[in-house]
């Protein structure tokens, strides 16, 4: 076979390439998910799996998920098992800030390292495709009227789709303690009791009802963001209920990892974000692009922690 010139410079192009691929991070990854499988933390902890593991930065993953309470069931457990432990990931977010305001539990977020935020999601509002209810005005009318027997489910209490059930509440005029609020620990079970027509509408993320959207299980009403996510679903805010609210993502290390352990998992999550795949991934489950990493995650996680536990006791949630 003739080498040609062009067939030289080909595989000089490609050996960087595979070189990186070749070169991995970590040999194995814990990833801790303390929630049910089927819901957005576990959804962002497959998705570094696979995305991670395409590239080869790392070797092989094992999964670790304990439910329950936003978070604040599994987290004592990635804190007691997990410490000092360089080859651990625990995926969490907005959720568990609120669930640890709201549930006083004496494990926090404080108690881990923050790596790096990641995404960050909108919500949307939903009902079951029989309901009644058809739009947006159909639910504020039922929820001004009555709130109590307005049942909608989420994920855990003091959560992100707890916080805006509570402001839609406050935005209409009602108090967020009228709110029947019905609490999951994931979003598989979440979506069976709406589909199942168990409670009257459900708040979530984005990309956990989007595909029962699509098929016409679930009849999308509102989102929860600045802008529209779909043509067709206004916002929350444009539909004249003044709420807009989104649902940050990210990993952390267990407490008492080296520095230089550390900053191995963080130019691990870097290089993750960099990739073309990644990004790929974002646009197709709907996930805003919302990276920050190291000092600049710590920053913004202690302002976030001030912020929701403001929102929460002006809502009446804690």
């Amino acid at each position: 076979m003739t080498i040609t010139r062009r067939m030289l410079l080909a595989a000089a192009a490609t050996a960087p390439a595979l070189a990186a691929r070749a070169e991995q991070r970590f040999a194995s990854l814990v990833m801790f998910i303390p929630a049910n499988p089927g819901g957005g933390w576990d959804g962002l902890g497959r998705a570094i799996e696979q995305v991670a593991r395409q590239a080869g930065l790392v070797g092989n993953f094992q999964f670790e998920n304990v439910g329950g309470a936003g978070g604040t069931v599994g987290l004592p457990r990635f804190v007691g098992q997990r410490r000092g432990r360089p080859d651990a990931l625990m995926v969490a977010g907005s959720v568990m800030v609120g669930a640890v305001l709201t549930n006083r539990t004496p494990v926090g977020i404080a108690n881990v390292t923050p790596i790096a935020r990641l995404t960050e999601e909108t919500g949307v509002v939903v009902v079951p495709a029989s309901s009644e209810i058809r739009d947006i005005a159909g639910l504020a009318d039922a929820l001004k009227a009555n709130p109590g027997a307005v049942s909608v489910a989420g994920g855990s209490a003091g959560g992100t789709d707890h916080i805006t059930l509570g402001l839609m509440l406050r935005a209409l005029g009602r108090s967020a303690r009228q709110a029947s609020y019905v609490a999951f620990p994931g979003g598989g079970p979440a979506q069976a009791a709406i589909l199942g027509a168990q409670v009257k509408a459900g708040i979530s993320g984005w990309s956990e009802f989007s595909e029962q959207i699509r098929a016409g299980r679930m009849r999308a009403l509102a989102t929860t963001g600045e802008r529209r996510l779909d043509p067709n679903v206004p916002t929350l805010k444009e539909s004249g209920i003044d709420v807009v609210t989104a649902n940050w993502r990210g990993v952390f290390a267990a407490p008492g990892v080296r520095p230089e352990a550390r900053q191995a998992l963080i130019a691990f999550v870097t290089e993750l974000h960099a990739l073309p795949a990644w990004k790929a991934l974002l646009d197709q489950r709907g996930w805003e692009d919302a990276f920050l990493a190291g000092a600049d995650f710590e920053a913004f996680l202690q302002r976030d922690l001030r912020e929701t536990e403001a929102v929460l006791k002006d809502i009446g949630l804690a």
